[in-house]
């Protein structure tokens, strides 16, 4: 195994599982130390004794301002300096926008957007001794809105834009930036979706290329990891999300719409029922998150 990252240090929001949880694998398998942040610490401190010396970890909520600033500048003390950051966490939910209650619209929102925000704004003042590199996890579903998915395409929308007019504003403090856009990906939050909710599963199989593909986590964490070696402005995971990008304004055209107006109308109300007979907006593993103030 090479060491790309040997005397790196990366800071990783929602390190405690999937994508954040194999970043961090991999990253310290090139040689680098983690500073693992979340908000289960069994998990983390699971994964951290994992991998011994080269991580700690700090439970800490994004979208509390104060404790990832002291965990931020803790990781940063406990290492000595903060090289990488991994924007992830993140969370989705279930529900139209009729359908789904104000609290569980406003927590994707705030964890999506506002958690990167938070983030960045704490960790900018070390990537900037390192000239350091901040990588925002957005998603496919910034290019194209999806029926059922409205808090998860606004905010990941928000979170791309937030990330570019960041790159923007800290070009001339040598910190690079670059937005990372998952499609769907083989984890907790897509397979308990489509076992939560037969319609979603449906409707994804429905999807023209490259909308319907999965992306294994192995694919993933190596682009991710490849995005930091070198520092990119865009990770497409998969490549060929790039395709959704470059036809953007196509997929939200009218010439498009009569085909997702059809699309909708045919697999909306049975994800309504389905979300009503569930009782809940947010998959059974969703981390519980303090209370926006």
């Amino acid at each position: 195994m090479t060491q790309t990252f040997s005397g790196k240090v990366a800071l990783i929001t929602g390190a405690a599982r999937g994508i954040g949880a194999g970043v961090a694998r991999g990253f310290v398998a090139q040689g680098g130390k983690v500073a693992l942040l979340g908000l289960e610490p069994e998990l983390l401190a699971e994964l951290s004794d994992e991998l011994g010396d080269s991580a700690a970890w700090w439970e800490a909520d994004v979208r509390d301002g104060q404790a990832m600033h002291v965990a931020v500048d803790a990781a940063a003390k406990h290492f000595g300096q903060i090289d990488f950051v991994l924007a992830n966490a993140g969370i989705a939910s279930y529900g139209t926008v009729r359908q789904i209650d104000d609290g569980a619209f406003e927590r994707v929102v705030d964890i999506n957007i506002n958690g990167v925000f938070r983030t960045l704004k704490y960790a900018t003042p070390h990537l900037e001794k390192t000239d350091g590199y901040a990588l925002v996890v957005a998603s496919q579903a910034s290019f194209a809105a999806l029926a059922g998915l409205a808090s998860y395409n606004a905010s990941k929308a928000g979170a791309e834009m937030l990330a570019l007019a960041y790159k923007q504003e800290v070009a001339h403090l040598g910190i690079g930036v670059g937005v990372c856009h998952p499609s769907w990906v083989d984890t907790d939050i897509v397979r308990v979706a489509e076992a939560d909710l037969p319609s979603f599963k449906a409707v994804r199989k429905k999807l023209p290329w490259p909308a319907n593909s999965t992306t294994t986590i192995e694919d993933c964490i190596d682009l991710i990891l490849n995005g930091f070696a070198k520092r990119k402005s865009r990770v497409y995971v998969k490549k060929s999300v790039l395709v959704s990008n470059w036809i953007k304004p196509l997929q939200n055209s009218p010439a498009v719409w009569p085909i997702v107006r059809k699309l909708a109308a045919a697999n909306v109300p049975q994800m309504e029922k389905e979300v009503d007979a569930l009782g809940r907006f947010h998959h059974a593993h969703t981390p519980v998150t303090k209370p926006a103030e």
